[in-house]
């Protein structure tokens, strides 16, 4: 027995020196795990797509070895609202999230790939602008699939958006929907859920998803809540009647007993600011009171969004093209002027809560004709047509046969910092990931495309202390895989998925302005996407190794 126990100690030994090889090994980092604990030194091991060991790996061999001495090492962030659903088609490398740390993208801002009929596909094909593709596919769950069959260096994944279902099944027209149509919503619900949709996702200030009534967006969100889904929503108001939109957001989430977020939270108009202190309060009651309310948002004063916000969306009842018809009509347009100057609780006026056309920045256009207004103030390009800002915001909209891409000055700083520090509170860019080349210089992003993430950290944390770094990282991992119930992300632990970060808090830093915004962040060293290092040394490796996460509906539809 001794001489056979002689034999095996050999073999036994190198089977554990096997066990002790990775293909990578990040060594010597500061290790923020995203629970929000002190950071500690450690070591990562890597095997396939799992992260396989942390704790001292001063013995290990690994295929690679990236030296993470005096950075920080942390799980992969997720972008909580994310438009990357065109720009991931155009350029599946995601530059300007994965500079920054993005991992994950998370899309379905009430506006989703799919369901889409064959009338919501045409729609599509020919609302294209400086991004031209063909829509291959009919279902959410086929896009993303489709982008992960693709390349892509980020992980996806989306909400089902209200506004598509809404428009699938009754189109563009302001009424509530007949019992048959709700039920056909339902199924459209329930086969997204079922394919990996993380929830329902709503933008209630836009036509058509702002003539849904509170009800349509309950009975949704039952269907999402059986499959364990959430409800994210860009509220009925930001503004004059943001208290009233919590409430229907928390009447919604009580209804339907769901998880429900608030996209990009903010008080939007110098006459709410004062609002914010009280919507934070009333949040945490319902929290208290047992109810799972979180929100996300961008860390800057300016929201982007289209030139119709500062239109009544009355005018889009029957959609897009009624809007260029009546805008058209010289009666509906004198009105439509006075209404946009007057402050209303009826609809969220984006004209009138800015102050002035001043802080109205237009910067992405379809017609080459009018790219030169890109970048200018909607002031200035009414001075250069010899137009007032109301007419001129009328015609570009016909002109252009889009809702033209703008930016808008809304929000004030000092609640920007008071939300940062809420800690029930993630962040999303609201904005696609791009890179600054080719057809993504013929419109201006907002600076956020290219800065939320970095600018959190460099400014906010690093500079401005306003919470830790362990406390950001924790922000931007754990507590929005937590909120959507994603397995294995946003931490980093044995067993996990390898989405890790490496950088350097003393020079992460944003660089993209309103002026110049195509303008990477800086201070990212290493990015590593289910286990494959898309960054390095600050450089992007062409690597495509992103995924299709799905929500927890996936999981339950297949054990059935």
């Amino acid at each position: 027995m001794k001489k056979y126990a002689a034999l095996l100690l050999p073999l036994f030994l190198i089977a554990c020196k096997a066990k002790k090889e990775y293909d990578v090994i990040i060594r010597n980092g500061l290790i923020y795990d995203g629970n929000g604990g002190e950071p500690y030194k450690g070591d990562i091991g890597i095997r396939n797509d799992t992260i396989a060991f942390i704790g001292d790996l001063s013995r290990a061999k690994g295929t690679s070895d990236v030296d993470a001495k005096g950075n920080a090492v942390a799980p992969g962030f997720i972008n909580m609202l994310s438009w990357a659903n065109e720009s991931l088609i155009q350029d599946g490398n995601s530059q300007s999230d994965i500079r920054q740390g993005v991992t994950l993208e998370v899309m379905g801002e009430g506006w989703s790939m799919g369901p889409l009929n064959e009338y919501l596909k045409k729609q599509r094909q020919e609302s294209q602008s400086d991004i031209v593709y063909t829509i291959g596919w009919n279902t959410l769950g086929e896009y993303l699939s489709y982008l992960e069959k693709k390349g892509v260096s980020c992980n996806v994944a989306s909400f089902v958006g209200a506004t598509t279902l809404r428009m699938n099944v009754i189109g563009e027209d302001d009424r509530e929907p007949t019992l048959a149509e709700m039920d056909s919503m339902k199924a459209l619900v329930r086969q997204a859920m079922e394919e990996g949709a993380m929830g329902i996702g709503s933008s209630l200030i836009y036509p058509p998803a702002f003539f849904a009534k509170t009800r349509e967006l309950v009975e949704l969100c039952k269907e999402a809540s059986a499959y364990g889904g959430s409800y994210i929503s860009h509220m009925r108001s930001e503004g004059n009647r943001l208290h009233e939109a919590v409430e229907e957001l928390i009447t919604i989430a009580r209804e339907a007993n769901i998880h429900a977020e608030i996209y990009h939270l903010k008080a939007a108009g110098k006459d709410n600011w004062s609002k914010i202190d009280s919507v934070i309060r009333r949040v945490e009651r319902a929290r208290s009171e047992g109810l799972n309310i979180t929100a996300d948002m961008y860390n800057y004063i300016a929201g982007g969004t289209g030139l119709t916000a500062s239109l009544p969306p009355a005018l889009q009842d029957g959609g897009f093209g009624k809007l260029i018809e009546r805008l058209r009509d010289p009666a509906t347009r004198l009105r439509t002027k006075k209404e946009m100057n007057a402050k209303t609780d009826e609809w969220e006026n984006f004209f009138y809560a800015v102050g002035t056309p001043e802080n109205i920045l237009v910067v992405g256009f379809k017609q080459d004709s009018l790219k030169k207004y890109t970048g200018k103030s909607l002031a200035a390009v009414a001075k250069l047509r010899g137009q007032t800002a109301e007419e001129a915001a009328m015609d570009l909209i016909i002109h252009d046969s889009t809702r033209v891409e703008c930016i808008y000055f809304l929000m004030d700083e000092n609640n920007v910092k008071k939300q940062i520090a809420i800690p029930w509170l993630s962040f999303g860019s609201d904005e696609g990931s791009y890179e600054p080349a080719g057809v993504f210089l013929k419109s201006n992003p907002h600076p956020r495309a290219y800065g939320n993430f970095a600018r959190l950290l460099g400014k906010y944390v690093r500079d401005e202390k306003i919470i830790s770094l362990q406390e950001a990282v924790r922000k931007l991992s754990k507590l929005p895989a937590t909120n959507l119930k994603i397995q294995k992300r946003g931490e980093l632990k044995a067993g996990h998925y390898a989405d890790i970060v490496v950088f350097d808090p003393a020079r992460i830093q944003d660089n993209a302005t309103f002026e110049k915004p195509h303008q990477y962040s800086g201070g990212m060293i290493h990015v590593f996407v289910n286990g494959v290092q898309v960054l390095k040394e600050g450089e992007h490796t062409g690597a495509k190794p992103g995924k299709f996460v799905k929500g927890p509906g996936a999981k339950l539809a297949a054990s059935r």
